[in-house]
This record gives structure tokens, C-alpha cells and sequence, in this order.
């Protein structure tokens, strides 16, 4: 069908592995799309079998039906060239049943400029059939505009007013299922305001509770429990994972909650790249510190050094939410977090510390080229975005580009936030009169 390379088409990416063969793709995939001003999430499935008895299919039925519970809006891809199914028509059923806005979309249209060959797919009744190139990229704008469409999504800048001082922090609690984020959140409430159950998974959705502490009003998310794709089955756990992440891509700060009895897990560390690429401020903490000896305590702290080496902005915490322990330095670390993030930096101080760096330690020469740094101004806010403008911009390396990154964290007392240094480089008007 190509839905992979239809994944891979509207995430600009080439996250999803694409064969010329069927069934490659098994778990749900989930990726970041964006048109315009609107961003998305995309997830791809494997081939969608209603009526698979047992085994890997059925698995995958279940996979399929999962995503359709998660999304907002359903891309149903049929194949133009091999024509109408008996198994398109079952899914087309299941579509209808479960009542979801749906785009019928023929991949493999390219060259049939008639549409005639695509007439048959209107026996599903799913409305319009909408013909596109996955692999040439033909019709992939028209079909984001049709997906989108039924949302009545508003402009961003319409919505955002990032510097209106009374609007509330959004801060967003995230971690595994049954890290205790529920129970941290009743803890700060003081009430039982959120389902706390020793089992994984309790929180299904992502809830917003409105709180304020020392003047400063809060918005208290607390997020359904990440767990690894082969783990998310049930459809009951529908709105579990696209929720947690649009909670993550919605909040000013994360706090990234990791259990102490459990160590620093592989999952923790795919949520806390997540956080670090949606760019959100974060804080770790630790919960069930008291539930652990001072060998198992030593153990963590290498994990973290080891597994979130690229967390090191971000405070560091060790809690007990249940016991009410250390929960005071963490509230400390979150005002700092989204401090950082939103502040603002002056263009001449940006170019002053750039030039200062550039003396005490040049960049890299490149062949014939050394990196010519001219100024830099800020480009953008949580994340803090620093633009740096010269010649020769394309060869600065990445270890010096945390130099720069190291030093404008100092001068700014920038913690708890990640921060992006883009570079820009000038052309030489007169290099093409030159070659010629």
C-alpha cells in the first residue's frame, strides 16, 4: 500500500523502514508532521486485518485499532494500481462503525491523470477518493489540507501570548506508568483530586488541574504513563500515548518522573528525548527515594550520568511524594526552568559573549575555510533560539558549538532549559560573476 513511505512523506523524515513487500510494519510508529503554522502528529500502522483470528495479525489488528482510537482524524490508503479489495471493504466497515472523520486516499495514482481506475473505490462509501504519489510526493499537500480540515484548528500566533504575566505555567508530569504521578499531584493538591492505584496505567487521558502556589498560578498536567509499544493493547489505553505527547508539546516546563526502585529504565530515556525534541524545559526527580538503600541510590545516579547524558541542564531531584519529602527544591527548580526559557537576551550582549568566545578560542579551520563569526541575536523563546550570522558557518563543529552553548549558559544563568544555536551563513554576491 505504502503507508511507510507515506509516514515518511508527511514526517520529512525516513523514520519508518520501507520494503517492497507487505507486513513490514507491526507496532504503531508515531512521527511530527508540519504544513504551515500547524503541526501534527502522524502514526503509522501495520496492515489492518478486522477479522485476524490469532497470531502477529491479530496483534496487529489490535495495534491498528488502537491508533484509530488515538487519532484525531483516519488516512485510509488503498492501492491505485491493484484496485479494489475484498479486505479493503471489511476495513471500510470497520471505518463506518467506529465513526471517525476519514480520508480515502488511492496511493500509487501516479500517471492516472483521468481518474478513472479510481472510480470502483467509491463502493466503500466513504466519501471522495483522493489519488497521491507517497513515493513522487504528488497530492501530499492536498491531502493534509483534507485531513485537517474537519479540526477547525486555530492560527498559533492567534493563540499564543507568551508575555501576558498572569497567564498560568502549564506544567506537565511525565514518566512511566506508575512512577507515582498521580499520587505527587494529590500530594501538592493536598486532596485525592486524581486516581492514584498501585497499577500501571490507572491515568488514561492527560488531566489539566488549575492550581497556584506563592502568587503564581499553575496548570498541573498530569499525564498517562509511557509504556513501550508492544505493552499498549487494551482500548481502554486509547489516548494514552498521542495525549502524553501533545501534554509534553503543550507544556512551559516537564517534570520528568523516574522510580527509584526501578532505576533509570530504557523508556525513561525515550521520554526524555522526547522532551529534549519537543524542547521543553525539564526537571528530574526521583521519586520512592526512601524505598531504596544507599547502594541502589549510587546505582541511579551513575544511570543517569550514563543513560541522560543529555539531560545535563536540567536539576536534579530526589523525592518521596508520598511521604511529602523534597517536593519544596523541586518547585524551586521548576520557577528557575521556565525563568530560563523565556528569557530574553540582548542582541549586543549576544554578539559581545560571541566575539569574547571566538578570542579566547577560534573555530575550527575547514580546508581553505575558517568559520568567520560576525553577531548573533535571539531568534525565539522556550526554547531559547541564539542565530548566529557569518561566513563559512556550515563547518563550525558540533563540539564547538557546545562551547558557544556552554559559555551563553553561564552568562545567562540558563537552567533547566534546552537551548538551539542556529547559524546563517552570507553569500558572496559576486561568487557565480567570479567563476565565470
Amino acid at each position: 500500500m505504502g503507508k511507510s513511505t507515506l509516514f515518511n512523506r508527511l514526517t520529512q523524515t525516513r523514520d519508518a523502514i520501507v520494503a517492497d513487500y507487505a507486513g513490514l510494519t507491526r507496532d504503531r510508529h508515531y512521527g511530527n508532521g508540519r504544513q504551515g503554522k500547524h503541526e501534527f502528529i502522524v502514526i503509522d500502522t501495520g496492515g489492518f486485518e478486522p477479522d485476524a483470528g490469532s497470531g502477529i495479525f491479530k496483534e496487529m489488528a489490535k495495534q491498528t485499532r488502537q491508533a484509530v482510537a488515538e487519532a484525531d482524524v483516519v488516512v485510509f490508503v488503498v492501492d491505485a494500481r491493484e484496485g479494489i479489495s475484498a479486505q479493503d471493504h471489511d476495513i471500510a466497515n470497520e471505518l463506518r462503525r467506529l465513526g471517525k472523520p476519514t480520508v480515502l486516499v488511492a496511493n500509487k495514482a501516479e500517471g492516472m491523470q483521468d481518474g478513472t481506475k479510481l472510480v470502483d473505490f467509491y463502493e466503500l462509501g466513504l466519501g471522495d477518493v483522493h489519488g497521491i504519489s507517497a513515493a513522487h510526493g504528488q497530492g501530499i499537500r492536498d491531502l493534509v489540507e483534507l485531513a485537517l480540515e474537519p479540526l477547525n484548528l486555530v492560527d498559533p500566533e492567534e493563540d499564543a501570548d507568551e508575555d501576558d504575566p498572569n497567564k498560568p505555567i502549564k506544567l506537565a508530569v511525565a514518566g512511566r506508568p506508575n512512577v507515582g504521578k498521580s499520587t505527587l499531584i494529590n500530594t501538592w493538591l493536598g486532596e485525592e483530586r486524581l486516581v492514584a492505584f498501585d497499577l500501571p496505567g490507572t491515568t488514561r487521558d492527560a488531566i489539566t488541574v488549575p492550581f497556584e502556589r506563592n502568587g503564581q498560578k499553575f496548570e498541573l498536567i498530569d499525564t498517562a504513563g509511557l509504556r513501550r509499544k508492544g505493552k499498549v493493547f487494551e482500548a481502554i489505553e486509547k489516548f494514552s500515548v498521542v495525549k502524553t505527547l501533545q501534554a509534553i508539546e503543550s507544556a512551559n516546563v516537564v517534570l520528568l518522573l523516574l522510580d527509584a526502585s526501578q532505576g533509570v529504565t530504557d523508556q525513561d530515556a525515550h521520554i526524555a528525548g522526547y522532551i529534549l525534541e519537543s524542547g521543553r524545559a525539564v526537571v528530574i526527580a526521583i521519586n520512592k527515594w526512601e524505598s531504596v538503600d544507599s547502594y541502589q541510590r549510587e546505582q541511579i545516579q551513575r544511570q543517569i550520568e550514563t543513560r541522560l547524558p543529555f539531560l545535563k541542564f536540567a536539576a536534579l531531584h530526589f523525592i518521596s511524594a508520598i511521604k511529602r519529602q523534597g517536593l519544596g527544591p523541586v518547585w524551586q527548580s521548576i520557577a528557575q526552568a521556565h525563568k530560563s526559557a523565556t528569557r530574553k537576551m540582548s542582541t549586543p550582549v549576544l554578539t559581545r559573549l560571541l566575539l569574547e568566545a571566538v578570542q579566547f578560542q577560534s573555530p575550527q579551520r575547514a580546508g581553505m575555510f575558517r568559520p568567520k563569526m560576525r553577531y548573533a541575536h535571539q531568534g525565539g523563546m522556550n526554547p531559547p533560539v541564539i542565530v548566529i550570522h557569518g561566513n563559512s558557518l556550515e563547518h563550525v563543529t558540533e563540539a564547538y558549538k557546545r562551547f558557544l552553548e556552554g559559555r551563553i549558559r553561564k552568562e545567562f544563568d540558563l537552567v533547566g532549559t534546552p537551548m538551539r544555536i542556529e547559524f546563517k551563513t552570507s553569500t558572496n554576491p559576486f561568487a557565480d560573476k567570479d567563476r565565470k
